[in-house]
């Protein structure tokens, strides 16, 4: 049996002030091409499908039109909600969908039953979990013991009445740590221990394509870039393919954007050379200009952007901003989690570097926040 993964498609989503919708379009459209050819017998989609919980009517329409596209290929679909998805809202309908093929998450309630596709082979039993925190699951289990994210997986599987004899595959979110949002102290990663019943395991949340302790056990990653610091990672499509019990095979199909993300750096003569663009795609990119100038270039955005129209973000890399620590490049930001760059801030404030108690208190306060936050 073979499965298209997908996850964190984010539609509707903002980067740096530019929609993408046009371009999540664009990569729907992509994916529909990739089913096409591989001919898969169920697409699984794991999470963070719009990037709010109440999206806008464009992101909506943009899911029921990719929706409509898959049913009318007859290819059932097995969607959950993630964390910046409404649970609600997601699942509102899900019902009369099930009829029509299309199977949604419900709202989280201590109780999960598969939905069971059939082969060659056997039954291939697929749950769908959605994104829990540990709250979520409390409520349903009050008596267990659960303080971390790890503790939420493993009594939400525990309570799941999986066969091990057949083939069994969990779509669910992984953790919240990474570039989509970085993560506070390490508390709210899942042990992949937890993922042991399931022959495969379709994590949504992180955006680069991974897999985490088996192969098996694999993030698609988000069809685009969202952040500049993704922009070295390549997009893809992860395709799995279910033989007989313990035979799973994990390939990937690249994607290729409307329009690439990418850093470019050099003095502002040099990048508005036209040698220096004119046999690139860069025009038409998304780009973060990284200006070496020591001066400061008058206006330099709008300038740029008579060359660059697709330009987001404009930073200096020069002797004035490396003595003032550095902090005017974003995509430095992005690669330390929340406590690292408070630590980094405490230091340079206070002159010595934080204590243990100190660290676990702010850690603990940024998890509360987080929960608060959802």
């Amino acid at each position: 049996m073979k499965f298209l993964h997908l996850a964190d498609l984010h539609l509707g989503k903002r980067v740096n002030g530019f929609s993408m919708l046009e371009d999540q379009a664009h990569i729907l459209r992509q994916i529909l091409a990739i089913l096409d050819d591989e001919q898969p017998d169920g697409v699984l989609i794991a999470g963070d499908v719009y990037d709010k919980s109440v999206p806008s009517v464009e992101a909506v329409g943009l899911l029921d039109g990719f929706l409509t596209e898959l049913r009318a290929r007859g290819v059932p679909v097995l969607l959950i909600s993630g964390n910046h998805d409404s649970p609600e809202r997601l699942a509102f309908g899900g019902r009369v969908m099930d009829s029509c093929g299309i199977h949604i998450s419900p709202v989280y309630d201590g109780a999960l039953a598969p939905v069971t596709l059939q082969d060659a082979f056997g039954p291939v039993h697929v749950w769908l979990l959605p994104f829990v925190k540990p709250a979520h699951v409390r409520r349903w289990f009050p008596d267990a013991d659960i303080e971390s994210y790890t503790d939420a997986v493993a009594e939400a599987v525990a309570h799941m009445d999986i066969d091990t004899a057949a083939r069994n595959v969990l779509v669910t979110g992984g953790t919240r740590s990474g570039s989509e949002e970085l993560s506070v102290g390490g508390t709210d990663n899942v042990d992949s221990g937890v993922f042991a019943p399931f022959d495969y395991v379709a994590l949504g949340h992180l955006h680069g394509a991974q897999h985490i302790g088996r192969e098996t056990i694999r993030y698609a990653g988000s069809p685009l870039k969202y952040s500049f610091s993704e922009a070295r990672q390549h997009k893809s499509v992860t395709v799995v393919t279910l033989g007989e019990k313990g035979d799973v095979q994990v390939r990937t199909v690249a994607l290729t954007p409307l329009r690439e993300l990418r850093e470019i750096r050099g003095s502002y003569d040099e990048l508005t050379a036209r040698s220096f663009y004119e046999h690139t795609t860069y025009r038409s990119d998304y780009l973060h200009l990284i200006l070496t100038d020591e001066q400061d270039v008058f206006d330099a955005m709008s300038r740029l952007r008579t060359i660059y129209p697709y330009l987001m973000t404009l930073d200096y890399d020069n002797a004035r901003t490396r003595a003032a620590g550095g902090m005017s490049v974003p995509a430095e930001t992005e690669r330390h989690t929340p406590l690292e760059l408070f630590e980094a801030l405490y230091q340079r404030q206070n002159h010595r570097p934080m204590s243990e108690v100190q660290r676990a208190y702010i850690a603990q306060l940024m998890e509360q926040i987080m929960e608060v936050q959802g």
